[in-house]
């Protein structure tokens, strides 16, 4: 079931730390099936602010994602983003082929006694 790296983050000015993770990063996914989704792009707010981006990766499964996120590469170029980003950095697993949210509240529904 696919998995998601999902990052909120409150970028400062652009230096060349950021160039340089963003010019690294493509290459500690690659061996993990890593694919960017949404890569910097400022949400267009309906509800509440957000002052923030939003990155989402995904990857084959959350054991993939856990290992990409641990791996070596990753971890050597965390540094050139988190100095100058503040932000909140995320693993999701997704939903499986064929979720049904209705069947999600009616579980829920049951479990409270509703």
């Amino acid at each position: 079931m696919t998995a998601y790296a999902m990052g909120v983050i409150r970028p400062e000015t652009m230096n060349e730390d950021i160039l340089r993770y963003i010019e690294e990063i493509q290459s500690t996914m690659n061996p993990f099936g890593g694919r960017f989704l949404v890569h910097g792009t400022r949400p267009e707010v309906l509800e509440g602010t957000f002052p923030s981006q939003v990155v989402v990766i995904a990857f084959p499964d959350i054991e993939t994602a856990r290992a990409w996120y641990a791996s070596d590469a990753y971890q050597a170029i965390i540094p050139l983003r988190a100095r100058h980003m503040d932000g909140e950095i995320l693993l999701l697993d997704g939903v499986p082929p064929g979720y049904d949210a209705t069947k999600t509240a009616a579980a829920l529904r049951d479990a409270a006694g509703l």
